[in-house]
C-alpha cells in the first residue's frame, strides 16, 4: 500500500534527536513525544491521508492521594486509520491506552487522566508502523540515546569517507572538517554545496532519480531548501529535485 518513497522512510531508525528521557523509579525509559508522532505521521502519510477515533473512553479508578489530590485513571481505544495517496487503500491499527490525572479538583484530573490515555493509545498504534514510531525504543539491547543518528543517515568515519555511494539511496553530508572525502568520479555533486541546509540539521538523500530532503520541521525551513532548487512533491510529501539539476 505505501510507495517506495515510504516504505524507506519508515525503515530508516529512529534519529536520537527525536528521543526523549524519562526517569521512573530506577528506570530511565525512551520515547517519543505525542507532537513529534503526529508530526511524523503528516510527513510520511501526507496530510489528510490519515486519521483517528476514539472507539472508548472510560474511567478505570479513582482515589485521593496523601496530599488530598484527587487521583484518576483512564483506559482509551484508539484507532487510527493510514490511506495511500489515492485513497483506495488503506491499513487500521487499534490499541489501548492508559492514562492518570492528578490534580486538585476533579474537572483537572479528569482531563489529565482522559488526554493522557487517548495520547498514549494513539502513540501505540503508530508504533506498529515500525522504527520512526518508536517501536524500536522497545528494543532493549540497543542504547538508543547513545546513538548520534540513525544508521542510514550517519556521517562516515574518517576510514570510509569514500562511503556516499549506496546500492539504491545515496546520503549526502557535511564531511568531517579535518578529514573531507575525495572527489567521485560517479558523483558529480560534492556534499559542501548543502552546507547551509546542513547547518539546519537537514540531511539530502538519492531516492531513485531525485534528491530529496529530510529532517525535523521542513515546513518553517522551507525558504532554505527552495533556494537550493528544491520543489515540494504533493504525491510523496517530500522536498524533491531531479538528480540531474543539482548544483556542481
Amino acid at each position: 500500500m505505501f510507495n517506495e518513497k515510504q516504505l524507506q522512510v519508515l525503515s530508516y531508525e529512529v534519529d536520537s534527536s527525536r528521543i526523549k528521557i524519562r526517569e521512573k523509579g530506577n528506570i530511565s525509559l525512551s520515547y517519543l513525544e505525542a507532537f513529534d508522532i503526529i508530526e511524523s505521521a503528516n510527513k510520511i502519510f501526507g496530510y489528510g491521508n490519515w486519521s483517528y477515533a476514539v472507539s472508548s473512553l472510560m474511567q478505570v479508578s479513582q482515589e485521593q492521594n496523601h496530599n488530598q489530590n484527587v487521583v484518576i485513571c483512564y483506559k482509551a481505544v484508539v484507532r487510527i486509520v493510514a490511506k495511500d495517496i489515492t485513497h483506495t487503500k488503506e491499513i487500521s491499527r487499534e490499541d489501548v491506552g492508559f492514562g492518570t490525572g492528578i490534580a486538585k479538583t476533579l474537572s483537572d484530573a479528569h482531563e489529565g487522566a482522559a488526554k493522557e490515555a487517548v495520547t498514549d493509545a494513539l502513540k501505540r498504534c503508530f508504533r506498529t508502523f515500525g522504527n520512526q514510531f518508536g517501536n524500536s525504543l522497545y528494543d532493549r539491547s540497543k542504547n538508543h540515546h547513545a546513538q548520534p543518528n540513525n544508521k542510514q543517515l550517519q556521517q562516515p568515519s574518517s576510514q570510509n569517507q569514500r562511503a556516499y555511494q549506496h546500492s539504491n539511496t545515496q546520503t549526502y553530508q557535511q564531511p568531517n572538517n579535518q578529514s573531507q572525502p575525495q572527489h567521485h568520479q560517479s558523483q558529480n555533486h560534492h556534499p559542501q554545496d548543502y552546507s547551509s541546509l546542513y547547518n539546519l540539521g537537514l540531511t539530502i538523500i538519492e531516492q531513485g532519480n531525485n534528491l530529496v530532503v529530510i529532517g525535523d520541521d521542513l515546513f518553517s525551513k522551507k525558504d532554505s531548501i527552495k533556494a537550493y532548487g528544491f520543489r515540494w512533491d504533493g504525491n510523496s510529501k517530500m522536498w524533491c529535485k531531479p538528480i540531474e539539476q543539482r548544483a556542481a
